[in-house]
């Protein structure tokens, strides 16, 4: 008789390489886990590595709230080369001489630092009329993009070694990296596209935690699975409300229950001791069930 496949639940930091699709470095976590379930929170570019928080099962349900979390990124641009796609896997639409200098350079990213507008890149997979403009991008054809404001958060020069130049940036979720070096590389007149991306941080989260695919091929089964945190770590940063035993059945039925003392708002659910069950919100002294963890209804 065959062997049920026992549920694989939280989530896995991951050290996305170079060179392979986020989808592709997912499925193969999946595979690695024998998860049936899998999502991540927010992709990053081929060409690019670092951190990619990779959600099984049900905590699938609470990615959306690390997608729209703070991301933080290690960027190398190139000054005076200009591709089509902003980053090395573009062709190269100009050569320009750089004439410029690390206090030039410093003087202009203040330019690029707070609420900020920006274009979306034709080479993304943001959709018109149902299709990602990549494809369009792909077919030759331009399609009028409307900016987008982000907020970049923080942005340092870490190193000037002309033409090259490696920049730390913190930044609101949505922001493209491969636009804010080509904005740069503009202001300074000289063009420039990213040679390298790493995603350092993403939310509560450093790429010192994560697990890169072949450490995880080394591993067995149980040792893979003891490196998933659990699915409230994406929910970290909202309140949490304790509730016995009988208000959580309740809530996991579906029923609102009384909590007068909790502050409006979302908020974290657990059942004593700590078991999570989800997230509701606080309404007039009631939680409302918002998401919860299935395997908690009974």
């Amino acid at each position: 008789m065959k062997a049920q496949r026992q549920p694989v639940d939280g989530v896995l930091l991951l050290n996305k390489p170079v060179g392979i699709t986020s989808n592709a470095a997912l499925q193969k976590a999946k595979w690695l886990l024998n998860a049936k379930k899998a999502g991540h929170t927010g992709t990053l570019d081929p060409f690019a590595d670092g951190l990619l928080p990779l959600c099984f099962g049900e905590a699938t349900k609470f990615s959306a709230y690390l997608l729209d979390a703070d991301k933080r990124y290690r960027a190398v641009m190139q000054l005076g080369t200009t591709t089509t796609t902003g980053d090395p896997e573009g062709e190269i639409t100009a050569t320009r001489e750089v004439n410029t200098s690390r206090a030039a350079i410093e003087a202009v990213l203040p330019r690029f630092t707070g609420d900020i507008e920006q274009i979306p890149p034709m080479h993304s997979a943001l959709k018109h009329q149902g299709r990602p403009l990549y494809e369009y991008a792909r077919a030759g054809i331009e399609i009028e993009r409307p900016p987008r404001q982000v907020q970049i958060r923080a942005l340092e020069l870490v190193e000037c070694d002309l033409p090259h130049v490696v920049l730390d940036v913190q930044c609101s979720a949505g922001t493209y990296i491969r636009t804010l070096a080509q904005d740069i590389g503009a202001a300074l007149g000289c063009g420039a596209h990213l040679t390298e991306l790493t995603r350092t941080e993403a939310g509560g989260f450093k790429l010192e935690q994560a697990h890169s695919l072949v450490a995880l091929e080394t591993l067995d089964a149980n040792q893979r699975h003891a490196l998933l945190q659990p699915a409230d770590c994406l929910v970290a940063h909202l309140p949490a409300v304790q509730l016995d035993a009988a208000d959580a059945t309740a809530l996991c039925q579906g029923r609102s229950v009384a909590h007068p003392t909790a502050h409006p708002g979302l908020t974290r659910v657990y059942a004593a001791p700590h078991t999570f069950i989800g997230l509701a919100d606080i309404d007039a002294g009631h939680l409302v069930p918002r998401r919860l963890i299935a395997t908690q209804q009974a």
